[in-house]
């Protein structure tokens, strides 16, 4: 078993209920993959019509609306797909902090967003993330989910809506512009088609995190994750 595919198996167990419960619902306007229906069974026991997950390798280009953090010019690129009320993302949120900075020049960071559909929250409150990057540039957008990250109980509704433009104030944004952002779905077909892009590329539950194009599948442990960039940069 190669770095990646045991760190994947480590995380199993959370991932297995993010895919069991995230994709049995069906999200608005997203092509769903092909057996995704949620099975009933013990983690750790095989699972059937268990989506496959992404494939060893996947080629992912930077986009220029893409949400950078760190050097834009590192030799590694982590890609990943997460939700904001999702309780693995939320717990792999500070690793993923701890290495931008003990990789600093060596790794950046591209977020995009993968709100599963029984998180009730998550699709208004990646908007609310965009609409801060708007008005705010990417330091606002980074600020804005590193707070919902810290404050969200993880339930799909551990932050309240209500919560979004208190927290944009909070952020020295323009309030009443960024409701007017956020009432308006002005960043709703941009979610969706970072979601979409995640099902083409396999995805089925959050977090994924591509390294290099390498899935990782799970919130892993921080070691673990260092790990695999570790062996990537020798």
């Amino acid at each position: 078993m190669g770095i990646v595919s045991g760190v994947a198996a480590v995380s199993l167990a959370g991932f297995v209920l993010a895919v069991s419960y995230g994709l049995s619902g069906n999200i608005p306007g997203v092509k769903q993959p092909v057996g995704t229906s949620a099975p009933t069974a013990t983690v750790g026991a095989p699972v059937p019509n268990q989506p496959a997950g992404p494939p060893a390798n996947v080629t992912i280009t930077v986009k220029p609306d893409d949400h950078i953090r760190g050097d834009a010019s590192a030799p590694i690129t982590l890609v990943e797909y997460s939700d904001l009320e999702c309780p693995f993302c939320k717990s792999f949120h500070p690793g993923m902090r701890q290495l931008m900075q003990e990789y600093a020049g060596k790794v950046k960071w591209v977020y995009r967003h993968f709100p599963l559909s029984f998180h009730v929250n998550a699709q208004k409150e990646a908007e609310a993330a965009e609409c801060a990057g708007k008005l705010g540039g990417n330091e606002k957008f980074w600020a804005y989910i590193d707070k919902i990250f810290e404050r969200t109980t993880s339930n799909g509704t551990g932050f309240a809506l209500d919560a979004l433009v208190p927290l944009a104030k909070e952020l020295d944004l323009n309030d009443a512009r960024f409701k007017t952002c956020l009432d308006t779905g002005e960043f709703t077909a941009h979610v969706q088609q970072d979601l979409q892009e995640g099902v083409d590329f396999g995805v089925n539950g959050t977090p994924t995190t591509f390294v290099n194009g390498q899935p990782v599948e799970g919130a892993v442990p921080y070691e673990q994750l260092k790990a695999v960039v570790d062996s990537l940069l020798k």
